[in-house]
């Protein structure tokens, strides 16, 4: 029970810093408007999908994940 409870307090704590940044820092530098990203505007239609933002973020996550783990 306590490798469940260790998992919960850091994704806590990575909830918690994501939420910080996003309160004080309007736009993340870098991120966002990448190369990859999906965009479409028609006459009354935008439609943004963030791919490759989405891709970068799931590796850093991973990665820190994985580090956590291995301790």
């Amino acid at each position: 029970m306590g490798e469940i409870g260790r998992s919960f307090m850091i994704i806590g704590a990575a909830l918690l810093f994501v939420g910080v940044l996003f309160t004080f820092f309007n736009k993340v530098p870098g991120l966002g408007r990448l190369p990859g990203d999906l965009l479409i505007k028609k006459n009354n239609f935008t439609f943004y999908f963030p791919f490759t933002t989405s891709l970068i973020l799931s590796a850093l996550l991973s990665l820190i994940l994985f580090l956590c783990r291995r301790k």
